[in-house]
């Protein structure tokens, strides 16, 4: 075991359908607790007390965070997503309190992890390792990592996952979306319904990962003449439904790339490879890995090869829903707002018949989350003020024009990759001519 990685904290995966449910229940009367807390202290302050504004607060927000972490699985994937997709409709307390789940998880301690291997492998597994390190590379919301040496040699990652994972997922997502709704975290007008089935599907296919090894080996496919992007290789005979066995990679991790120290040209070319992938993923690909943590990014220094660790996540889309995508873009960039209208009522941001005034707020937000690909020339990812700039018109379109309309179910995991991306270019200050990048693979 290495002396060098801090030990994480530990706590058991509840594992039975009862005893998540007994969870989330706790969590509720937690709601409950700190908003009676709170209208009593707001009371005796003189403060206006009304119920929306009680539950709403950063302690409640921070608290249910911490619960989701620590029960995993597809309640804490949820929490990671709305806070990526949902700033429009999320008080921005509960949104930062979210982003925490983006990090990291517990680990299940070694007990929990042998009784899985032991399922999985049969008595006797060990005798397939030569080492074993307890403690976990990584920790997320379906699985950890553990490092692993073959007794033929091979330097393995193991990717295993948490006990009870994938029979939770249904009542999970039900679960935290009806939490959300107690307190007063969704607007109670919206229609969350096919999102929240898109989540399901998406991650009823995450907690299977014989489909991700075949992920892994169809992206290999399209990445072979991407020299500066790798993914690791898929070792079939220690790999089951719920133990992924893959190559192991030492890099470091992406976020290293904002140190001081690092040269400007190097975060361009990394930025520069990252934005390329996203389009062709979307626009030639048609097949999308939508998970852009942090974490599933590793940098190999003596080459600056990006490594892609996780597509667990991946999501094919089918080539008329990219071409509508693409009318989008052009019509972005060409500024014809008239075309922009017609291309986003196509794939469902808009209503046919939508209310002018909302009309013309969906087509300003989609040019500024178009900005970066309208720009002409090198684009400063790490000056940009869009994110802050979307927050602030997303409230106005919600809460002063009163859209409230989510994004269409097939657009939600898309919308985590475009927003991950940006994000993971701002943080490594990134100067990339995107307009350049774009426009091949558009036709234009």
């Amino acid at each position: 075991m290495s002396d060098e990685r801090p030990p994480r904290r530990r706590s058991r995966v509840p594992a039975g359908r009862l005893e998540r449910l007994a969870r989330f229940g706790w969590m509720a009367g937690e709601f409950a607790a700190g908003g009676f807390v709170e209208g009593t202290r707001r009371f005796f302050g003189g403060a206006a007390a009304d119920a929306a504004s009680v539950l709403l607060n950063p302690a409640s927000a921070r608290r249910l965070a911490q619960r989701l972490s620590r029960l995993r699985g597809a309640a804490m994937k949820l929490g990671q997503l709305l806070s990526l997709e949902s700033t429009d409709i999320l008080p921005s307390e509960f949104a930062e309190a979210l982003a925490v789940l983006r990090a990291s998880a517990d680990a299940m301690p070694p007990a929990q992890v042998r009784r899985v291997l032991g399922r999985e492998y049969g008595k006797g597994w060990e005798a397939r390792f030569a080492d074993f390190d307890w403690e976990p590379l990584a920790a997320a919301s379906i699985g950890q990592v553990h490092a692993a040496t073959a007794t033929d040699g091979r330097r393995l990652a193991l990717k295993i996952q948490y006990p009870g994972i994938a029979k939770s997922i249904d009542s999970d997502v039900d679960n935290v979306a009806a939490l959300l709704r107690l307190g007063r975290f969704l607007p109670g007008e919206i229609d969350l319904s096919g999102i929240l089935e898109e989540a399901k599907r998406q991650l009823r296919q995450e907690a299977d990962y014989l489909v991700e090894a075949e992920n892994l080996r169809r992206y290999a496919a399209l990445l072979e003449d991407e020299p500066a992007l790798r993914v690791p290789g898929v070792h079939d005979d220690l790999t089951t439904r719920r133990v992924l066995a893959m190559d192991r990679i030492d890099g470091e991790p992406i976020e290293a790339l904002t140190g001081s120290g690092v040269a400007q040209p190097r975060r361009d070319a990394i930025g520069r490879t990252l934005e390329r992938l996203v389009f062709r993923e979307l626009f030639e690909f048609h097949f999308m890995q939508t998970d852009p943590n942090f974490a599933n990014y590793l940098i190999e220094p003596e080459a600056d090869r990006i490594a892609l660790l996780d597509l667990g996540a991946a999501r094919a889309f089918d080539p008329a829903f990219c071409e509508r995508y693409a009318r989008i873009v052009r019509a972005a960039l060409s500024g014809d707002r008239r075309a922009l209208r017609a291309a986003a009522v196509a794939i469902g941001y808009l209503a046919e018949h939508e209310r002018e005034d909302r009309a013309r707020g969906v087509e300003d937000l989609i040019l500024l989350v178009c900005e970066p690909l309208r720009h002409e020339g090198v684009y400063d990812f790490g000056r940009s003020q869009v994110p802050s700039r979307t927050r602030d018109l997303g409230f106005d379109l919600a809460f002063r024009k009163g859209f409230l309309r989510p994004p269409p179910p097939e657009t939600v995991f898309l919308h985590r990759k475009l927003v991950g991306s940006f994000l993971l270019c701002a943080r490594i200050r990134a100067r990339v001519d995107v307009n350049a990048l774009i426009r091949p693979l558009i036709g234009l």
